[in-house]
């Protein structure tokens, strides 16, 4: 698969650029590559079930759709970084290089086909992740946060390689195709049920679901923004890539015995993210839990049929990932220029600088899932098809969720327009807005012309 061999030598470039002196070069280089390998990883769309590294990896269009999401959101949070880390300009090819190889594992998750390559890519994505959280060192939050997804995400790493274990015990295999085979026979072993239960346990901590979602919001608050903005976008996106993999497509049959339980997660997951979010006042602990609620109406993605699922998950993804983005980019900006993370530090942004309030606006607007952004069509799909699947009950849960999240949603924007405390000038830098004008430009763009990010 050529998208993931390049990527990788991107990430081996830009950890000798330091060496070569190529400091200042290192973020364009980057963003040229990116573009240049999702380029290439467009042409393999429409290509159907090409094997690579005997049989590991798999190029399909689910595949190439979510490789794709993944390259434009490292695109968009590696323009942020040089502006984000001026201070320490020394690092910044340690940073760049390990952002690539966090895009290395996630593009594992979307496209493995074997078991070991699924642990191998979800493992080089959470240590990235580790590193990246504590990278203020001189910071006791940020330290924190580093040590408690360290030792958390440790915890579930080794429960899911004894899930795997027990699949491969009992089915014989790591290849994909053959476990499923495996899984729609008639009495497949009690060990192979207990497997996937382990699994199950493992990724709804990465993707940060009820009962496993209380690292989500302290992990996301001791790091820094940027890399806050990673977890909750890529890392979030490539996780459930990797969960509709596995339980939609590979378990499919003995994963219809664990839907009540999943049903029943995606209720507490929205119910728990949306009290726990109101009653926040910083934001970024705010949009850890909103992650959270978001999380819950991916997991529906579980419960459709295949024929749907993947498409209403892709759309989701693109949906919440970009509103997130420009959501995290004035939010950097403002948490600069006030060094608070506060709702408060927000006030009166209206007054100040009104093309950044409104960006924010059309971002919280989108997450909250409000005509005629993307937000809105992510939902209607994903819950129309959960009608359509039998789960009306949980929909309409669902639905009375979302219209209780818009109170902290409008929160921030009436925060926004409200009169400023003081009349301090604030000047946001050009890339800050330039990544989230683009951002929130593909969230319109979707909400006008959703089927052009459906996979075909």
């Amino acid at each position: 698969m050529k998208t993931l061999t390049y990527t990788s030598l991107l990430g081996i470039f830009c950890m000798l650029a330091e060496i070569l002196n190529l400091r200042k070069f290192i973020i364009p280089i980057a963003l040229v590559a990116l573009c240049v390998i999702g380029g290439l990883t467009y042409c393999d769309l429409n290509v159907h079930f090409e094997p690579f590294f005997s049989d590991m990896l798999r190029v399909d269009n689910f595949s190439t759709s979510f490789s794709l999401l993944l390259i434009v959101i490292a695109i968009l949070l590696i323009a942020l970084s040089y502006d984000f880390y001026t201070a320490q300009k020394d690092k910044i090819s340690d940073y760049i290089s390990i952002i690539i190889f966090t895009l290395c594992g996630a593009l594992a998750l979307v496209s493995f086909s074997n078991m070991t390559m699924f642990f191998i890519g979800l493992e080089v994505m959470s240590i990235s992740f580790y590193i990246l959280a504590g990278t203020n060192k001189r910071e006791v939050r940020s330290n924190e946060a580093a040590m408690k997804y360290f030792l958390m995400g440790s915890f579930a790493s080794g429960i899911l390689l004894m899930g795997i274990t027990l699949i491969y015990g009992a089915s014989g295999s790591f290849n994909l195709a053959t476990i499923a085979v495996y899984a729609s026979g008639q009495n497949p072993d009690i060990t192979f049920y207990i497997g996937i239960i382990l699994v199950l346990v493992a990724l709804l901590f990465k993707v940060s679901a009820v009962p496993f979602h209380f690292w989500a919001p302290d992990v996301y608050e001791g790091s820094p923004m940027l890399i806050t903005a990673l977890m909750a976008t890529l890392g979030k996106v490539a996780s459930f890539a990797a969960f509709y993999k596995l339980f939609a497509v590979c378990f499919v049959d003995a994963g219809s015995h664990f839907k009540l339980v999943i049903a029943i997660v995606v209720a507490l997951t929205i119910l728990v993210g949306n009290l726990s979010a109101i009653r926040q006042d910083s934001f970024k602990r705010m949009l850890a839990f909103s992650g959270v609620t978001n999380a819950g109406f991916m997991l529906f993605a579980i419960l459709l049929p295949n024929e749907n699922g993947g498409s209403a998950l892709f759309f989701y993804a693109v949906a919440y990932a970009l509103s997130s983005i420009a959501a995290f980019a004035i939010a950097i900006a403002v948490s600069k220029f006030s060094g608070s993370e506060k709702f408060d530090a927000f006030k009166g942004l209206a007054h100040k600088h009104p093309f950044s309030a409104i960006l924010l606006t059309f971002a919280m607007i989108s997450i909250a899932g409000i005509p005629p952004f993307a937000g809105f069509f992510a939902k209607y799909f994903i819950l129309s098809s959960a009608i359509k699947g039998g789960y009306f009950w949980l929909a309409v849960f669902a639905i009375i969720n979302s219209v209780v999240a818009f109170y902290y949603y409008f929160k921030v924007i009436i925060m926004m327009f409200s009169k400023p405390e003081n009349e301090d000038s604030f000047s946001p830098n050009f890339v800050y807005i330039t990544v989230a004008s683009i951002a929130v430009l593909i969230t319109i763009i979707a909400g006008f012309a959703p089927g052009v990010f459906f996979i075909h």
